[in-house]
C-alpha cells in the first residue's frame, strides 16, 4: 500500500468523523470529495490493464554468437478509454535482452510497436518470457498487475569462423577411389550408363547419351569411400581455465565484435570470452563446418557429465546438429580426455581422422592418439594454450609427446585469431596408414 493511499484513507476517516460530529455541509462535501477521489482512482486503476493485448513476434528461435536476435512487440488497447501509462516487464534469461518498457498515452482502439535487437554474446539455451503488465491511476494511489506466463525458447549457437585451409587438405583424405558396388542413391561417382528401365528416376537420365543414341539412357552410380572425420572435444572439468569476463552492453556502443579491415573491406572479428571451453567449442564448430561444407562425413564425441556421441553424417543438417549440441554443453565432464580417446577410439575404423581438441597440458592424451595411430586411425591435435587463460601447468611435456608421435598440432592462444591459428600447423607431416 502506497504512502499516498494511507494518507488519503486516514484523511477520509477523519473527514467522515468530523462530518458526523459537526453536521456541517462543508465537512460532508469534503468527505464526499475524498470518497469520490478514491472510488475514481480505484476504477481507473482496475480498468488500466483491462482490454490490453500484447503480441510478441520472434523472427527466429535460433541465433548465433556474434549475430543479432530480433523481436517485435505490439501493445494494443482494445477498449475505448485511453491508457495513461502501461509498464511491460520481461523476465527472459537472454543476456542484455532489454524488453521492459513503459508505454504512455495509449489512446483507445490504438496500438504501439517497437523492436528489440540484442547482440548474442553467449551460447546456450535461453527462455523468452514470461512477462507482466503493470499500471495504476493518475494519482499513484493504486497499482495493478497482470502476469503473462507464456514462454518460448531461444537457442544461441556457438560462434564459427571461416577456415580457408586446414590440415589435412581434402585431397590428402582417403577417398575418391571407385568401388565395384552399385549404389541406388545419387553419389558423386558415375560408373556408366545403361538403357532406361521402368521405375528409374528422371533425375538419373543422361540426356547427352539419350540424344546421341535416340533411346533413354540412365546413369549408374558407385559408392565413394572416404575417411570419416571424428571430433573429440575435452569437457573435463579439472582442466578448464577461464578469466573473469563481462559481456559488453550493446546500448553502450561497445560490442564483442571489433571492426577490422581486410583488403580494404570492413569486417567483424569476434572476441570470445576468455575461457578454454568457449575457444574449444568454437574450434570444434568451425572445423566441423569446414569439412561438412566440403561434403565430408563428420561425427563428434565428448563427455560433459554424460557420454555424448553424434553419429557420422553429412550436409547442413549435421551442421545444425553439431551447433545445437555444442550450444548447451559445458565443462562438467568427469572423464579425463585420454580415457575418452581410448574408450571411444576403439570404435573407429581404419583411415578415420580424429581431431582432438583439449586444454589439458598432461601428455596422456598425446599417447592415446599415438595408440590410435597404431590401429590406422590418423590424428590431429588442437592444443588450447591454458597458460594464456590463467593456467599455471607447463605444456612442454605435451608438446614434446605430440612431436615425437608425429601428430600434426595446432596451438590456440587467448586473443589469437582462430582462423590464423588453425592455418598454421607445427609442421609435422600428415601421413596415411
Amino acid at each position: 500500500m502506497s504512502p499516498r493511499l494511507i494518507f488519503l484513507l486516514t484523511a477520509l476517516v477523519f473527514a467522515w468523523l468530523f462530518a458526523f460530529n459537526s453536521g456541517r455541509e462543508l465537512a460532508y462535501n469534503l468527505a464526499y470529495l475524498l470518497t469520490g477521489i478514491l472510488a475514481l482512482s480505484y476504477g481507473w486503476a482496475w480498468n488500466s490493464t483491462r482490454f490490453v493485448q500484447i503480441n510478441r513476434y520472434t523472427r527466429a528461435r535460433r541465433s548465433q554468437v556474434g549475430q543479432f536476435f530480433e523481436e517485435t512487440f505490439e501493445i494494443r488497447n482494445r477498449g475505448r478509454l485511453p491508457k495513461l501509462w502501461l509498464e511491460l516487464r520481461d523476465y527472459s534469461t537472454v543476456p542484455f535482452h532489454e524488453v521492459s518498457r513503459v508505454v504512455s498515452s495509449l489512446q483507445g482502439k490504438s496500438s504501439q510497436r517497437w523492436q528489440v535487437r540484442t547482440l548474442c554474446q553467449q551460447r546456450g539455451h535461453f527462455r523468452l518470457g514470461s512477462m507482466s503488465l503493470h499500471s495504476g491511476d493518475p494519482l499513484g494511489l493504486f497499482s495493478v498487475g497482470q502476469n503473462l506466463s507464456l514462454t518460448s525458447d531461444l537457442i544461441v549457437y556457438p560462434a564459427t569462423v571461416e577456415l580457408n585451409t586446414f590440415q589435412p587438405p581434402i585431397a590428402d583424405l582417403a577417398g575418391g577411389d571407385a568401388l565395384s558396388r552399385r549404389s541406388p542413391m545419387l553419389t558423386t561417382n558415375v560408373s556408366g550408363i545403361r538403357e532406361y528401365a521402368s521405375g528409374d528416376s528422371f533425375s538419373r537420365i543422361h540426356w547427352l547419351s539419350t540424344a546421341r543414341t535416340g533411346r533413354l539412357m540412365t546413369k549408374e552410380f558407385e559408392l565413394d569411400p572416404s575417411a570419416d572425420i571424428w571430433i573429440f572435444l575435452d569437457f573435463f572439468h579439472e582442466v578448464e581455465e577461464a578469466l573473469d569476463w563481462q559481456p559488453a552492453r550493446a546500448d553502450q556502443g561497445v560490442f564483442s565484435l571489433t571492426r577490422l579491415r581486410r583488403g580494404g573491406k570492413r569486417i567483424d572479428a569476434l572476441e570470445l570470452p576468455p575461457s578454454t571451453t568457449e575457444y574449444g567449442v568454437t574450434v570444434a564448430a568451425s572445423t566441423a563446418r569446414y569439412f561438412l561444407l566440403r561434403n565430408r562425413a563428420v561425427g563428434m564425441m565428448w563427455n560433459d557429465g554424460e557420454r555424448r556421441v553424434l553419429q557420422i553424417d553429412r550436409g547442413q543438417r549435421q551442421v545444425r546438429k553439431i551447433l545445437e549440441s555444442l550450444a548447451v554443453s559445458n565443462a562438467t565432464g568427469r572423464m579425463p580426455f585420454d580415457e575418452l580417446l581410448l574408450t571411444d577410439g576403439v570404435r573407429l575404423n581404419r583411415n578415420d581422422i580424429v581431431i582432438a581438441i583439449s586444454p589439458d597440458p598432461r601428455p596422456g592424451w598425446a599417447r592415446a592418439l599415438r595408440e590410435l595411430r597404431r590401429r590406422g586411425v590418423n590424428s590431429i591435435a588442437v592444443v588450447l594454450d591454458a597458460s594464456s587463460f590463467g593456467g599455471r601447468r607447463p605444456f612442454e611435456p605435451l608438446m614434446h609427446e605430440l612431436q615425437i608421435s608425429a601428430v600434426p598440432t595446432y596451438q590456440v592462444k587467448r586473443g589469437q585469431s582462430i582462423e590464423a591459428a588453425l592455418s598454421q600447423t607445427k609442421g609435422w607431416e600428415f601421413r596415411r596408414w
